[in-house]
């Protein structure tokens, strides 16, 4: 009987790639490196000269500014109450190791950690809840420019309301960048592009996740960024969602403390609520129903532990994805939280947008003005004509910005 013949080896299936490595701030001259070390010890002296603090804590921040500058990560005092939570997030791994040396989103946001240990802003004392940069929020918010962005939603209001969504949206992306009327009052508007730093636009996958005056609009999480002029746009988009019937509920997703300078914490968005209501015009009027929907539900703030986390979104826990796994969208706004979004990582640029986010829970559209490198989801032919026109400088500048959709 002739033998059976053996089969040939089965083809092994294509290992997947290993991801790109994540950024660290080791490079001398790079912009994660200026970031950690110019601008951070900036910050400090920012926040030592806003307020009348006491010696202890210029004690202190001298102590953040020689180890950010010389020194090593330290760990919290053996009585933080986060201090748990922290080790959870690897602060163990990096204790005694330089800030340049670890990865950057990690050191980002550890630094002002410990800025808030430094001025007591956890206490007990005096200076226990302070926001250390409530002087800048507040400074922004009553800018005249404020004023002239709010006045541009006077003209706004009489546009159809296809082209309300769109200002609306752009208002957003830009934050205090944007005219919120972005020249929808200009007889010529149709004509031109309100967006010319575009790099990417997914805009019309945004809005068909989103019709207007659907039967049954769902929930739509925004993960906020900048508090000030920033947040006013988002509000804005929330209350229009609302109004046009394309989301049932908003959700405000901000921090839970004082983070990165400028990020939305609850009382930016009280800040931001009384800023609308108080002005004349269309303002107020948003203004007011933004107020009547936070008192019916339609308009949640959340503050959860995660969203200072150092981590990108993909180590969400399992509460804050189930979260957004009900949610019909999940818009994504800044550039730090597109660095959490995407994973801090040194990726191509062609990398497809939602091969990056293809972890998230359910549908995600990012929002974000460029200033920092990190970027995906762009063609080749964008990448080399934004390349050859300014260098790497469109990566960082915030003179570029993406919408970009995976639904």
């Amino acid at each position: 009987m002739p033998a059976t013949p053996t089969p040939p080896p089965a083809t092994p299936p294509p290992a997947t790639p290993a991801p790109p490595p994540v950024i660290l701030g080791d490079e001398p001259g790079s912009f994660p490196h200026g970031v950690l070390a110019e601008r951070h010890p900036a910050i400090i002296r920012q926040v030592r000269d806003a307020f009348p603090y006491d010696p202890a804590v210029h004690h202190a921040l001298d102590a953040l500014l020689q180890s950010c500058l010389k020194g090593v990560i330290e760990p919290l005092p053996a009585d933080a109450h986060d201090g748990d939570r922290w080790r959870d997030w690897g602060l163990d791994a990096y204790t005694g190791r330089s800030w340049f040396e670890v990865p950057w989103l990690w050191s980002e946001s550890y630094f002002y950690r410990r800025l808030l240990e430094a001025v007591g802003h956890f206490g007990p004392g005096v200076w226990q809840g302070l926001d250390p940069f409530h002087p800048f929020k507040r400074a922004e918010l009553d800018a005249p420019e404020t004023g002239e962005e709010l006045a541009a939603l006077d003209a706004l209001r009489t546009r159809p309301a296809d082209e309300r969504a769109r200002a609306l949206l752009h208002g957003s992306l830009w934050g205090n960048r944007a005219d919120l009327g972005f020249r929808l009052s200009d007889a010529d508007a149709e004509t031109r592009d309100a967006a010319p730093g575009l790099v990417a636009d997914d805009s019309e996958a945004l809005w068909a996740l989103l019709p207007a005056g659907g039967k049954t609009p769902g929930t739509v999480c925004l993960i906020a960024d900048n508090a000030g002029r920033e947040l006013i746009p988002d509000l804005l988009l929330a209350a229009h969602l609302l109004e046009q019937g394309r989301a049932g509920r908003v959700v405000l997703h901000v921090k839970p403390y004082p983070y990165y300078v400028s990020d939305a914490t609850p009382a930016d968005v009280v800040d931001a609520l009384r800023a609308l209501t108080a002005a004349p015009g269309e303002a107020a009027a948003y203004g007011r129903r933004l107020w009547a929907a936070s008192a019916d539900g339609t308009l949640a703030v959340r503050a959860h532990p995660f969203a200072a986390a150092p981590l990108p979104y993909a180590g969400m826990p399992p509460g804050l994805r189930a979260e957004f796994a009900a949610a019909d969208l999940t818009i994504v706004k800044g550039d730090l939280n597109y660095r959490r979004l995407v994973g801090d990582r040194m990726w191509p640029p062609t990398t497809p947008f939602a091969d990056t986010v293809a972890y998230f829970p359910g549908p995600v559209a990012a929002l974000r003005t460029l200033k920092s490198e990190v970027i995906t989801g762009l063609t080749e032919e964008t990448e080399s004509a934004l390349n050859t026109a300014e260098g790497r400088h469109w990566r960082t500048g915030g003179t570029h910005a993406l919408i970009q959709v995976r639904d």
